[in-house]
């Protein structure tokens, strides 16, 4: 039977109370929660359920422990590897704690500041990286173009890579840091380059630049107290202006062409003088050789002739006549001529021509004294012969 319907009685869902009709008491709910709080805290009770006795200042107590607790527990922290921390008591600096867990008194006493020592930090003098691989740097003209000491531009692009030495002077000498590295980097580089010359920069003395200005850089970085070190300083780039850039590549490409003749002509005489050196050697050589020889061979003809002379001194019949059948014999062997002594036998002569031209001369006056001395007068028939006629009263015959 629903609890609306005739007869059912009194059965409201919502007071759940047999005869009471509206809404519950609130002071009622009030009152039972107080009574609940005041049995956390431990108070005692009035009477009859009235508030609880002294349960508001434990409670109070118990709550201000437990904020004193945490507050302490607050002070705890922890330094990771590679940094430092650098403690500040009412803003005042008091130590540095190395990493680790460490506790400090909590805010607003004391308070921590971390910095990263281990981190490699960058400055970008005359241009900026666009961040993505392969793309190309971005040119900062303001800051890439320098005059040189022969008064000539050229565009230098810088890295310096540093880190903090010291996290006191980092945080506490200087109002930006990072600035001031990146200025003194501009100042110091302009500074190396007005004292080179331009083909000193674009050529063989980047390596020395850059080294000069990390020490200039770390000098000034030191006299600011900022607490930084650098650690390396790249020299990204040398370039003369885009404007001149094809005219200095025509120059560069001129010095390259002298410089390579220069080492052709070089090479060319390393080659030609040492042989030229030889030749001259050895014709001296000749010569001295030649010299001696001559110098002997005067000597001998000398010591003959002298020789000689004695013994025509001795005998000068027949020293003149042995000389005179010697000089003959010698003008007869190199002439085609044919001297014949007839004093007998008859006028006609064969004379062997087929030996006269096989053989030498002194073979051929040789034959022809046989047979005069023989005095033959056979005919011979030989077609290698050839008869000749002498003349009665003719004593050379060609």
């Amino acid at each position: 039977m629903a609890w609306n319907e005739p007869g059912g009685g009194d059965k409201d869902p919502w007071s759940g109370r047999g005869s009471e009709q509206g809404p519950p008491d609130l002071d009622e709910i009030v009152r039972k929660m107080q009574d609940r709080f005041g049995g956390l805290f431990g108070g005692r009770k009035k009477g009859g359920g009235g508030r609880p006795e002294g349960g508001g200042k434990l409670g109070l107590s118990l709550i201000i422990l437990i904020a004193a607790i945490v507050w302490l527990l607050s002070g705890i922290y922890i330094i990771d590897e590679g940094k430092r921390g650098v403690v500040l008591r009412f803003g005042k600096f008091t130590e540095i704690t190395m990493p680790g867990p460490h506790w400090r008194i909590p805010y607003p006493v004391e308070e921590v500041e971390v910095v990263d020592v281990g981190q490699r930090r960058f400055v970008e003098v005359g241009y900026r990286s666009t961040g993505g691989r392969g793309n190309t740097p971005v040119a900062v003209p303001k800051e890439a173009l320098m005059l040189t000491q022969d008064e000539n531009i050229v565009n230098i692009q810088l890295a310096v890579q540093y880190q903090v030495k010291d996290p006191r002077a980092y945080l506490f000498q200087v109002r930006d840091p990072d600035l001031t590295l990146k200025q003194a980097t501009e100042s110091a580089i302009r500074e190396v380059v007005g004292k080179s010359k331009m083909d000193f920069v674009l050529k063989e003395g980047r390596g020395e630049i850059a080294q000069q200005t990390k020490d200039l850089v770390q000098e000034i970085l030191d006299q600011y107290k900022t607490g930084l070190l650098v650690t390396t300083v790249n020299l990204q780039d040398a370039q003369p202006p885009e404007d001149v850039q094809g005219a200095f590549a025509d120059a560069i490409k001129a010095r390259e062409d002298e410089a390579r003749q220069k080492n052709e002509a070089e090479a060319y005489s390393n080659d030609i003088l040492p042989k030229a050196r030889g030749a001259a050697a050895r014709q001296l050589e000749e010569a001295n050789a030649y010299r001696e020889s001559i110098i002997a061979k005067a000597e001998g003809e000398a010591s003959r002739f002298h020789q000689l002379m004695q013994e025509y001194q001795k005998a000068p019949q027949v020293t003149r006549k042995r000389l005179y059948i010697d000089a003959m014999e010698k003008v007869l062997s190199d002439t085609s001529k044919v001297t014949v002594d007839l004093k007998q036998g008859s006028s006609l002569l064969y004379l062997p021509l087929d030996r006269m031209i096989e053989g030498s001369a002194g073979a051929a006056v040789k034959t022809l004294r046989d047979l005069a001395a023989s005095g033959s007068d056979a005919a011979e028939t030989d077609k290698d012969r050839v008869p000749v006629r002498q003349p009665r009263n003719s004593r050379e015959s060609r």
